[in-house]
């Protein structure tokens, strides 16, 4: 019985017959005969067109002869016939990566067109799929099986001849619901110079086809004759009341997103509510990666978040419009457009997905002064208030630096070692770098890898998801970040796509923290970020202290101690406490420093063990023959004599020989 529900083969909960005006989970598309079926649970609506009984588990197609594709669901693919993008529901074949669209599915587009207006020969559709230009010159992307006229070797795009939701050619001149005064005719190459040569309905730019009324300056593409906006549509997740398209080119600020519209924005008559197209689609419960908690959006953020500034590029909000905000975090509050770039978000809505209560806590309090981590749960360690005087042996197995002065938990059975800091590293966190939730990996094999943030290799632990790794301080940095060479403000990650200098080392970085604060212009890579405050040398006896360059030029040449060559003054360098060292970064850490002594590494099919360059009699280096200069070093296992000053020695030394 319809009463009780309906059940799909796509859908896991019985569905109700519902009658509403909305855009499908199906298709993606607000339909004006949007009979459906909606389940509560997942909040998931079908149209009826879609969902109907004739939509199969598994079906073969024209397009994807070789094998059966399978009903799926939940995919942020393009269709690989006609490389729209898909909404939810679609088909696929796994073994060849192949999907295709609801539309598609259903329709067939004929074997070859011979009455495409803009081109005098047959076209003929490939079952093949390639990488070609467009002839049409839409702006779409490559790919699909394309419609290819063998005489003059053009190809075009399936949905730039033909499309199932007409089933028509383009013909020279035809009618559109949004301009009924005149119709549009077909015209080919550059828009006329009083265009803006954009799609009056939905902003695009044009491409060598399209429609126009030289009488009314009115421009649409072609996917806008095919597929007209809908007139008018009413869907509870973007507004209460029914919405209308209006078709102007009007300046206009959008409620849900608060950023200036110049055309076509649907709009509310009952309260002055107006909407890019393309906010319609913004999801309503999401993950960013600026934050541990969810972020739902709400169409007005209210005075609440008055005074609050965007998660994300950190300036201030309209707290009149719609937004993200936390339920968890009073005032944390996110632009719409924000929060759902494609390098904060992952592009998953959450809403009627639970969220899980994860147990994020590293480690288990036994007494005031005891605890057991979950990188160590064979042993107790016990807190211990102050360091070990920078004992080059006493080392955190996290972030494998020195133990040095700093507060630290230690193995009461065993040598295992761990900074206070380290020690309090969530197992689970986000990060500004990535989309996904990482986890925090103890790497007991002591596996080598490069950080995705400094790009120094090491051994320590990491935070990792799949191919994407941090080392263990990268991975900790979160915001608002505070370092001592900028005291007065905080730093953010705010992506650009323009390299930055580094104010540490000035060196061109692609990822910078930056400070926010009028033109101040700071910025820090996250080698630089991350450097320790204070080291050991063998140079020196006493500490050396990270300085943070000169303002002023210095009035003699500044000298390192262990390469004998010049520093710039206004680059970082390490010095002792009366100023008689000046010291590279690079030489006082060079790139083993994040390898753990006494371990072994493996690369190149070779095993090295990690060295303390301690003796008096410093080796010679196999590969750049001079004397390891370097505190750390590596020794071809079993083999003493073959040594190498750096990683980058040892991996030249057995790719490319000797010489």
């Amino acid at each position: 019985m319809e009463s009780e529900g309906v059940w799909l083969p796509f859908h896991e909960h019985p569905m109700m017959p519902w009658n509403d005006l909305r855009r499908g989970d199906c298709c993606g598309r607000y339909e004006s005969q949007s009979d459906g079926y909606y389940c509560k649970l997942c909040v998931f609506f079908v149209h009826k067109k879609c969902g109907n009984d004739e939509l199969s588990e598994f079906i073969n197609h024209p397009s994807h002869p070789g094998h059966t594709l399978e009903l799926q669901h939940e995919s942020s693919n393009r269709c690989d016939f006609c490389r729209w993008k898909i909404s939810k529901l679609f088909y696929r074949c796994d073994m060849c990566d192949f999907d295709l669209d609801l539309h598609c599915a259903k329709q067939q587009p004929p074997n070859v067109i011979d009455n495409f207006e803009t081109h005098p020969h047959k076209l003929i559709l490939l079952k093949k799929g390639t990488k070609f230009d467009c002839s049409a010159k839409c702006g779409k992307a490559s790919g699909g099986l394309p419609y290819k006229c063998d005489e003059c070797d053009v190809s075009f795009h399936v949905d730039c001849v033909w499309h199932p939701a007409t089933k028509i050619n383009y013909s020279p001149e035809v009618n559109h619901p949004y301009h009924s005064l005149h119709p549009l005719k077909l015209l080919t190459g550059p828009p006329p110079d009083y265009s803006d040569g954009k799609c009056r309905l939905c902003g695009t730019e044009i491409g060598e086809y399209f429609y126009h009324c030289s009488s009314c300056n009115f421009t649409v593409d072609f996917h806008c004759v095919l597929i007209p906006p809908q007139k008018s549509l009413v869907d509870p997740k973007v507004h209460d009341h029914q919405l209308t398209l209006l078709p102007r080119l009007d300046s206009f600020t959008c409620n849900a997103c608060g950023l200036k519209g110049d055309r076509s924005p649907y709009a509310c008559f009952d309260c002055g509510f107006m909407i890019h197209q393309d906010c319609l689609g913004l999801p309503r419960v999401i993950n960013i990666n600026r934050h541990d908690h969810r972020v739902s959006r709400t169409s007005v953020l209210g005075d609440a978040a008055m005074n609050s500034v965007c998660g994300v590029c950190r300036k201030k909000v309209d707290w009149t419009c719609g937004g993200f905000s936390c339920k968890r975090c009073p005032g944390y509050v996110v632009h719409s457009k924000c929060a759902t770039r494609k390098d904060v978000w992952n592009g998953e809505e959450l809403e009627g997905v639970p969220e899980e209560e994860e147990d994020i806590e590293p480690y288990v309090v036994i007494d005031d002064n005891t605890i057991q981590h979950f990188s160590h749960k064979e042993h107790y360690l016990r807190f211990n208030e102050n360091g070990v005087l920078y004992e080059d042996t006493k080392r955190c197995s996290a972030c494998t630096h020195p133990i040095g002065l700093q507060s630290f938990y230690s193995c009461v059975n065993c040598d295992f070692s761990l900074h206070q800091n380290c020690a309090e590293c969530p197992k689970r966190r986000r990060h500004v770098l990535h989309n996904e939730r990482l986890t925090l990996v103890t790497n007991k094999d002591l596996e080598v890898f490069s950080c995705d943030a400094c790009y120094r290799r090491s051994n320590g632990f990491m935070y990792k998801d799949e191919d994407k790794e941090f080392d263990v301080l990268c991975g900790s940095i979160s915001e608002p970040f505070f370092h001592p060479s900028h005291p007065q403000h905080p730093l953010y990650y705010i992506p650009t796509e323009e390299v930055e200098i580094c104010n540490g080392c000035n060196r061109r970085e692609s990822h910078v923290l930056r400070c926010i604060e009028g033109d101040c212009g700071f910025a820090l890579g996250f080698k630089c970020a991350t450097l320790p405050q204070v080291v050991k040398n063998r140079v020196d006896d006493h500490p050396l202290s990270l300085c943070y360059g000169e303002e002023e030029e210095a009035s003699g040449k500044y000298w390192c101690d262990i390469c004998e060559k010049e520093t710039d003054s206004k680059e970082w360098f390490y010095t002792c406490k009366d100023q008689r060292a000046s010291l590279h970064t690079r030489c006082v850490l060079r790139d083993l420093a994040r390898f753990m002594p006494r371990s072994v590494v493996k690369f190149q099919n070779r095993s090295f063990e990690v060295v303390l360059n301690k003796s008096v009699t410093r080796p010679f280096c196999s590969k750049c023959k001079s004397r390891c200069i370097y505190p750390i070093i590596l020794k071809l296992l079993g083999i003493s004599e073959t040594s190498f000053c750096s990683f980058e020695c040892a991996f030249l030394f057995y790719w490319f020989g000797e010489k």
